[in-house]
């Protein structure tokens, strides 16, 4: 069985881990001390964190910047249904295509690839008991989510982002 098959059969999906770890009516958890998308490298986009928070949202903040997670199920977003491109809401860059978002049932807007391997990047995230494979913006270095084996086909990738760093823009 699924790590995530069996938490969400005992009852502890990711979104109860999360908040007991961090406490009830926390909108972001944390899990463990990374990096942060600061640190990742170099970036077309580079800010200071002082003008990053001038543009994002304190929400945005933590998540693109921090790399935070949102809670599970907040996100308007699992239910847009449209046609159209997901972009980073860190620089504006395209990243994934409405058609290949898909329900993953985990409570994160699921895709199972980007709009173009060159528009994202990633990196080893040792925070959470495992080792996970952290997504960001290639364009700025935003903190997206993370990328799971456990997608559909063509790819078997689920790419679980974080709803909050992402805007949607209607074909």
């Amino acid at each position: 069985m699924e790590r995530r098959g069996f938490l969400k059969k005992i009852g502890l999906g990711l979104g109860a881990f999360a908040v007991a770890g961090v406490g009830a009516g926390t909108y972001f958890w944390r899990a463990g001390d990374q990096a942060n998308a600061n640190d990742q490298g170099e970036f077309e986009i580079t800010r200071t964190p002082e003008e990053w928070r001038a543009l994002l949202t304190d929400n945005e903040f933590a998540v693109l910047r921090e790399e935070q997670t949102e809670r599970p199920y907040t996100s308007d977003l699992l239910e847009e249904k449209r046609a159209g491109i997901y972009h980073c809401a860190g620089c504006d860059q395209a990243v994934y295509p409405s058609d290949t978002k898909y329900d993953s049932k985990t409570g994160w807007p699921s895709f199972w690839a980007p709009v173009d391997e060159a528009a994202i990047g990633t990196k080893p995230d040792n925070s959470l008991f495992a080792t996970r494979t952290e997504v960001h913006c290639s364009r700025c270095g935003g903190h997206l989510g993370h990328i799971f084996d456990d997608g559909p086909q063509p790819t078997g990738k689920r790419h679980c982002l974080n709803g909050v760093a992402l805007n949607f823009k209607a074909a």
